[in-house]
């Protein structure tokens, strides 16, 4: 590889990162200025935008794919044979046609700003993407912030004395309730007292786009769609597999002391089918963060599109520009297994 190298005259090097890009991106999570930005902070822009897709598919996957999974089991035939047909349509066709279907077919055939689908009129939707109103934050609103983590931090308290209440007493605390009241009425109370220190910049049409608010681009609406939608139908398929893993004794037992189907289901079943759940679930968490470099088909600024296509098209450093990227993607699925590995040691049932 070098020998090639210094017969092409190639450079070699990381110098080139601080170099000017000099070209536009259509999403940013940080400051970027196509006239003065470097070429890191285009790394770093991709980075971020793949973060960003890989922590959303996520948690719209997992939701998607825990509610489709036990849908596959209901004794409800309607609920069970569509949660069936959905999983063995989507999961059939490659996920790049998935991309594309959701980018080219779907949303490019919504409509212009000026017709835009609206909702309250503050939300609009139209082939330019999602707009929605712009948060301003003012003084006073980190308070929001403190109120909403210390209701965090009690809930975790409140589920500990819940469950250790149950086992001296048998008696059910409703957490769940309980819970939300804390995590939404904190942040809310917080917020009258500090004198409402969040406003919104809402969008406004003018010519023929709109002005202020945020714009989710309808790349990035296509990609979590797809990655979303195709990742969630193995997830249920290992919720499904979980849950048929648990002894048929446990929930015979169960219904035998009276409780309800959604109680077994969530004190009996879950937490031992998550045992069989997760490993699984790793993969699919795994293949979904990767699946997203597929967003050079329709021109998603993540890392490959940003930093593997258009850098590597202006310096030519590929070495070190493919070096990088593939650290990213390792990065990325080492955490992942860590945490989820993490999260199974907790499930394994402890030998007395």
């Amino acid at each position: 590889m070098f020998d090639n190298v210094a017969k092409r005259g190639i450079t070699t090097g990381f110098s080139f990162l601080s170099e000017t890009a000099g070209f536009g991106i259509s999403q940013s999570l940080i400051h970027y200025d196509d006239t003065s930005s470097t070429f890191l902070d285009v790394f770093i822009v991709g980075l971020l935008n793949t973060m960003l897709v890989g922590v959303i598919g996520i948690i719209l996957a997992s939701g998607l794919g825990l509610l489709i999974g036990i849908g596959r089991l209901s004794p409800n035939y309607l609920i069970a044979k569509l949660s069936l047909i959905y999983i063995e349509t989507f999961r059939n066709i490659p996920i790049l046609l998935q991309i594309l279907f959701w980018y080219n077919v779907v949303l490019a055939t919504l409509p212009s700003p000026r017709q835009s689908l609206s909702y309250f009129d503050s939300i609009f939707i139209n082939n330019r993407g999602l707009i929605i109103p712009d948060p301003i934050f003012e003084s006073g609103s980190l308070s929001i912030l403190v109120a909403f983590v210390l209701a965090c931090i009690s809930v975790v308290y409140l589920s500990k004395w819940a469950n250790k209440r149950h086992d001296f007493t048998g008696e059910e605390f409703p957490v769940i309730r309980v819970s939300m009241g804390m995590l939404i009425g904190a942040p809310l109370l917080m917020f009258f007292l500090a004198g409402q220190p969040i406003s919104a910049e809402y969008p406004v049409l003018k010519g023929f786009n709109f002005k202020g608010g945020i714009t989710i681009i309808p790349e990035l609406l296509a990609l979590i769609f797809a990655l979303s939608i195709y990742t969630a139908t193995y997830i249920a398929e290992a919720v499904r597999a979980g849950i048929e893993a648990v002894p048929q004794g446990q929930k015979e037992a169960a219904k035998s002391l009276g409780l309800k189907e959604h109680v077994i289901l969530r004190k009996v079943i879950l937490p031992q089918a998550l045992r069989v759940i997760i490993p699984p679930v790793i993969n699919q968490y795994l293949n979904l963060v990767k699946n997203s470099s597929l967003a050079t088909a329709i021109g998603y600024p993540e890392i490959v599109t940003l930093f593997s296509g258009t850098t590597l098209n202006q310096v030519g450093q590929a070495i070190e520009i493919i070096l990088m990227t593939m650290a990213v993607y390792l990065v990325f699925s080492i955490v992942i297994s860590l945490l989820l590995n993490w999260v199974n040691a907790r499930m394994e049932i402890k030998g007395r």
